[in-house]
């Protein structure tokens, strides 16, 4: 495959703008090879005309089909890990081992939900069969079963070029749903993105998909975001990015005639409570794997546990005085942009102005563009308490430790909490039992809570949750990572008094697919 700078607009490419942007190395700042052209209106208004045009073909494949789609995307990037591992590093500044392994997790989440699809069950069928001689009222037969939305418009991130951008899970979750899908590129990554959007159009040829099933557009500029959020034949929005990019996105979605919803995942910082217990047996190992959550893919992962809260006492003194150490020996690494790191300075000399804040320690910087120190800043439960600012993201590697005087203060803190993807609290048996309202407190507060281990790193499987309560996400129902993502571009509809054969096959008697099903409200097992 080679760059040309082009969109893909279904079947065909387009550079019909006089708009052109480079990519950057943010280990060196120079301009990489290639020019990309922004799309014009015209071109999204193609780009999206296709996906609706795309519509009433894709849905009604089979999930068998789709699911073969899915597998052949996959094994179409498989081809291309030396080119596309090449690029994106170029781009991103990310080392070649983190980018192969999330090639796997990327070909691994595109597989899984074929396996979703295959199985079938996922459509949740639901079925109420007729009671005619009910009194006073004959009951009806009524099915139920979920069905796609319609195109969709994914966001790629900038922190993770491949599973959360072109061929990532918000994709990979409306295809599998049956929504054709208008990607708008991220600018940072536009060689990889046109690799891997390369790579779906193969696919789509291959499995002999409708023409506009799948689009891929840049733009450096809001305008080509805006044009697809605003677009009426789009019926979802899927994002992941800064609170303030997808706080934009969900007000525009607000203001169309027809609102539609933005799955907006927008950051979070994380929270972890060490407690006494924990922090008395292992204080040197728990600052060690404190440190290097913080500083894993530098700081840039959405879960890097940006919040430590500590109880007071001589074990929590000794914590400090390893994670200082820990973090003052520690070497800055490239960010992902220039926008990216000059961000997180700021964020940093934002709350280090702050009188109740300090630093504890800082890390060396290395030479190179776009660094990223780390660097743990201290602050008191009742100064945190009284301060929301300080709860706010900071994108890098740092984290604010939060000292408590006591139990009392540690609850009032996670009370006060905003919305945070995760929370995790270390502690023995003894602490869990004691602390046991603590937990309590943070169900409401997040998306995912763990004990004894550290928040960096998502499985993708079908229990996950990768979401939370605003404003982690635009909408804490949600997630953006598992198979359960791909309820968010789908809709239920009801089937009353239909004939068998106008059924759907999900929902027609004697269970053709054989999926698990509600039927007169008893759960049907599959026949083994």
């Amino acid at each position: 495959m080679h760059l040309s700078g082009k969109n893909i607009l279904g079947n065909d490419q387009s550079a019909e703008g006089a708009t052109t942007f480079y990519a950057n190395n943010p280990a060196t700042g120079d301009a990489l090879e290639v020019a990309f052209t922004e799309a014009t209106q015209a071109e999204v208004d193609k780009a999206v005309e296709l996906a609706e045009s795309a519509f009433d073909v894709y849905r009604q494949k089979s999930g068998m089909e789709r699911a073969e789609f899915l597998e052949t995307i996959a094994s179409e990037l498989a081809k291309i890990v030396t080119s596309l591992v090449e690029r994106c590093t170029l781009e991103t500044g990310l080392p070649e081992g983190r980018l192969k392994g999330e090639l796997g997790r990327t070909t691994g989440q595109l597989r899984l939900f074929a396996s979703l699809l295959r199985e079938g069950s996922w459509v949740d069928a639901r079925i109420d069969r007729a009671n005619p001689d009910r009194t006073p009222v004959p009951k009806p037969d009524t099915r139920q079963m979920q069905i796609a939305l319609g195109p969709v418009g994914v966001f790629g991130a900038s922190n993770f070029p491949l599973a959360f951008s072109v061929a990532g899970g918000d994709t990979a979750s409306a295809l599998a749903a049956g929504c054709p899908v208008v990607v708008k590129a991220h600018p940072a990554h536009p060689g990889t993105s046109e690799l891997v959007g390369q790579a779906i159009a193969n696919a789509a040829h291959l499995c002999n998909m409708p023409n506009g099933v799948f689009s891929l557009v840049h733009g450096a500029s809001i305008a080509v975001g805006q044009a697809i959020v605003r677009h009426p034949l789009i019926k979802a929005i899927g994002f992941t990015g800064s609170f303030r990019g997808g706080k934009a996105l969900f007000d525009e979605a607000a203001r169309r005639e027809e609102p539609i919803p933005v799955y907006a995942e927008m950051g979070s910082s994380n929270p972890v409570f060490m407690l006494p217990g924990a922090l008395k047996e292992n204080f040197g190992s728990l600052a060690a794997g404190l440190a290097g959550s913080v500083q894993l893919g530098v700081g840039q992962f959405c879960t890097n546990p940006g919040i430590t809260i500590v109880p007071k006492s001589e074990d929590a003194a000794n914590f400090e005085k390893e994670l200082e150490k820990q973090i003052t020996t520690s070497e800055s690494a490239t960010m992902l942009t220039e926008a990216i790191q000059k961000n997180y300075v700021s964020g940093l000399e934002t709350l280090k102005s702050k009188s109740e804040v300090t630093s504890l320690g800082k890390g060396s910087q290395t030479d190179g563009g776009a660094q990223g120190t780390a660097e743990v800043l201290t602050a008191t439960a009742t100064d945190f308490i009284a301060d929301k600012e300080m709860e706010e993201e900071i994108f890098g590697p740092s984290t604010l430790l939060v000292k408590s005087e006591n139990k009392e203060e540690m609850l009032e803190i996670a009370k006060n909490l905003n919305g945070h993807l995760t929370a995790t609290v270390h502690g023995t048996d003894e602490d869990l039992k004691e602390y046991a309202d603590l937990l309590k407190l943070l169900e409401r507060k997040v998306g995912r809570l763990l004990i004894n281990s550290f928040p960096t790193g998502v499985e993708v499987c079908h229990s996950m949750v990768h979401g939370g309560p605003f404003p982690a996400t635009s909408d804490a129902r949600m997630t953006s990572v598992g198979t359960e993502a791909i309820t968010r571009f789908t809709r239920p509809i009801c089937y009353q008094g239909f004939p068998d054969s106008l059924l759907p096959d999900e929902l027609k008697d004697g269970n053709p697919l054989n999926i698990l099903r509600l039927e007169d409200g008893t759960y049907q097992l599959p026949r083994s």
